[in-house]
């Protein structure tokens, strides 16, 4: 279980992105005044303090924990999440993510120290060791941001804002909310915000430049889900349950050119509000951190042309673990287009048809364990041994031997799915690359992988492929994408790596 050496950048490095207020570094660290009390993004407009006033902090949670409160002009809750823990398996790493999925919405601090197998009382001292605050500050940091954006950027009534950043009770947020901003939730309502757009729930969903929304969309395209999804030039829009009360959403580049995306939701639940944007954020990949991944898969050999030309690539995952991996069956040893066209069968013949389709093109939600657990799958044209495997996938979620908890370990989850019939290497880790957004994940049996990452020489054998990427961990899922992109690109690596070299010697 390897730790960060240090979450938080050095100093120096944290002066100068604070004083060139440089977007890379927007949440890898938090800028607090002791004279003001307040905290900011690094990025933020206001005039730069005297650098004796200053103190850095690695994340929201810590700096509230010192005394200091969310600027309103930056505001801290737009932050891209913290990358830092995102690759590792160590403790802190695997609740995190538990964090971010709500466990401790619902559950206790004792029910998520075991989830991670260890006790209470150490996860909480690996929490102030590691991160500067205990996972209950941690949890209730990351709901108050979320709220004061939703009271910032929407019209949502101040009992549904609560409600959706995880407070059973409005008294309770009020008084959270004070404690930790200094102003109540209908003070702060008092400021312009941005409301809502044709009954749409706008939010943005801030990242690390750069970023390339096009390639994602170019990935997602091809996958999509006629009935389920829509993927155009500029966005990504879907259906979603539940099946009495279905929304849908959209997503798309801000405008003026900001680092963010632009969600629009229509018809969610409250409740379902921060576990919605929660997705779209792994989905989307909008927390990874583009230079410390280029630091390491492009240090040389066969991806460092491939980094010059995309560097803001990334890994796009998906909506849903069970969908994901019904279509990584498909999806074994044929094409992307035939399995879509698999998938687009099980869909159409499975899949739940909404009562009044959101919008026209997305009529259906994709089916759950429980209607292909039993299901023929033959009539459609899926053979038998796939059919066998997506029908024993379904089981097994149903009887809780395989899941897709994201405080797994790797190892684990691979162990876990290959366990089952039909599941073997490749498989595993493509669901483990789709379904949890793990980046270490690495397919390494994969055909144009190994002949992508040959540089035009034939291919690689799996082994030699797994050897070569182990200088790429723990991003090698980030690899997988790029040697992918540049087959779809047409991009022949061995003669970009020529031209970079007679460049250098140029």
């Amino acid at each position: 279980m390897s730790v960060p050496s240090s979450p938080l950048p050095d100093h120096h490095a944290c002066e100068r992105a604070r004083l060139s207020r440089d977007a890379r570094f927007d949440g890898l660290f938090f800028t607090a005044v002791t004279s003001t009390r307040i905290y900011c993004r690094p990025v933020c407009p206001a005039p730069s303090p005297k650098a004796a006033n200053v103190r850095y902090y690695a994340n929201a949670a810590a700096a509230e924990a010192a005394g200091f409160r969310p600027c309103l002009r930056c505001r801290p809750e737009l932050a891209p999440g913290h990358p830092a823990w995102h690759p590792g398996e160590h403790v802190v790493a695997r609740a995190l993510k538990l964090i971010d999925g709500g466990t401790l919405a619902e559950g206790s601090l004792e029910g998520l120290a075991d989830r991670v197998g260890v006790g209470a009382r150490q996860l909480r001292r690996l929490f102030v060791e590691h991160l500067g605050a205990p996972p209950l500050r941690v949890h209730t940091t990351r709901r108050l941001l979320f709220a004061k954006q939703l009271l910032t950027e929407t019209a949502l009534p101040v009992t549904e804002v609560a409600l959706a950043s995880g407070f059973g009770s409005l008294r309770r947020f009020n008084a959270a909310f004070a404690q930790a901003n200094r102003v109540a939730p209908r003070e702060l309502r008092r400021r312009p915000r941005a409301g809502q757009a044709g009954g749409a729930l706008v939010l943005r969903l801030c990242y690390r430049p750069p970023y390339d929304f096009d390639g994602v969309l170019d990935f997602l395209r091809s996958r999509a889900l006629p009935g389920i999804e829509q993927v155009d030039a500029n966005t990504y829009t879907r259906v979603f349950g539940p099946t009495d009360a279905p929304g849908w959403l959209r997503l798309s580049a801000w405008p003026d050119g900001e680092h963010a995306l632009k969600l629009e939701l229509h018809g969610p639940q409250s409740a379902q509000l921060l576990p919605l944007v929660t997705r779209l954020r792994r989905m989307f990949d909008l927390d990874a951190e583009p230079r410390a991944i280029a630091a390491t898969l492009g240090a040389g050999g066969v991806l460092a042309p491939l980094l010059r030309k995309r560097p803001g690539l990334r890994l796009p995952s998906g909506w849903d673990g069970f969908e994901i991996a019904v279509r990584a069956v498909l999806g074994q040893q044929v094409s992307v287009a035939a399995a879509r066209t698999l998938a687009s069968r099980i869909v159409q013949r499975f899949g739940t048809p909404l009562a009044t389709p959101v919008l026209p093109g997305l009529e259906r939600l994709f089916p759950t364990p429980e209607q292909l657990a039993d299901a023929d799958l033959s009539q459609i044209g899926v053979v038998r041994a796939r059919a066998q495997t997506i029908r024993g996938i379904a089981q097994a979620l149903l009887d809780g031997r395989a899941d897709f908890r994201p405080e797994q370990p790797l190892e684990e989850f691979v162990e876990r799915w290959t366990a089952l019939p039909g599941i073997g290497e490749w498989t595993a880790h493509y669901m483990a690359m789709r379904a949890l957004g793990h980046p270490d994940a690495f397919p390494a049996a994969d055909l144009i992988l190994r002949r992508a990452a040959a540089g035009g020489t034939g291919e690689l054998s799996t082994r030699a492929l797994t050897e070569m990427a182990q200088a790429w961990r723990p991003w090698r899922a980030y690899a997988v994408i790029h040697l992918w992109r540049s087959v779809a690109d047409g991009t022949d690596v061995s003669k970009a790596n020529d031209s970079a070299k007679l460049g250098k010697r140029r």
